[in-house]
């Protein structure tokens, strides 16, 4: 969190929409599949965050730098990923 805040403390409006993510992911409101999608394409050009939110992701989820590089919607691997 205090990456995300530091790289963006200037826009608060990304870090609210971040914590917001969070609330809704920790509430159950938003699935796995869905909050790697919402970050990732909040955080695009971002990579090192990108990555560094697997911290956040539960076990058999990881986004790699190979599925962020040069896509528009970067996937991930996990359960029913394609």
């Amino acid at each position: 969190l205090d990456q995300v805040k530091t790289e963006f403390g200037d826009r608060p409006r990304i870090y609210n929409e971040f914590l917001e993510i969070m609330k809704n992911f920790k509430a159950q409101e938003i699935d796995t599949p869905g909050v790697i999608k919402r970050v990732s394409n909040l955080f695009r050009g971002y990579n090192k965050l990108i990555l560094g939110f697997n911290t956040f992701l539960p076990d058999g989820y990881k986004i790699e730098l190979k599925d962020i590089e040069g896509q528009l919607n970067p996937g991930f691997s996990g359960p029913g990923a394609q």
